[in-house]
């Protein structure tokens, strides 16, 4: 069960979704140093190593909605709220 699941419908095209949906996770990658990749409409993600280190989820688009689920490690958990509402904010920028 993913730590935080955060779900916004939106109007796009499915490869203008996707587009920003790799847009949010370039932008994971050069913050946190997450490793990304798609398997079908869905990015797969994970932190190796950094301040982000055993964070894995992933942003699944539809032709309706975008999903991001995370898993956070133990030692993240704290900061859960805070970074409920950086995805937050960035999905509103790019949606």
């Amino acid at each position: 069960m993913a730590t935080i699941d955060i779900k916004r419908g939106h109007s796009l095209p499915i490869d203008e979704a996707k587009q920003k949906a790799e847009e949010l996770a370039k932008g994971m990658e050069q913050k946190f140093g997450i490793v990304w990749k798609w398997d079908g409409n869905t990015i797969r993600f994970d932190a190796p190593k950094g301040a982000a280190k055993g964070t894995k989820g992933e942003v699944a688009v539809s032709d309706k909605e975008v999903r991001v689920a995370i898993d956070l490690p133990f030692m993240l958990r704290v900061m859960k709220g805070t970074i409920e509402d950086k995805v937050n904010e960035k999905l509103n920028a790019l949606l």
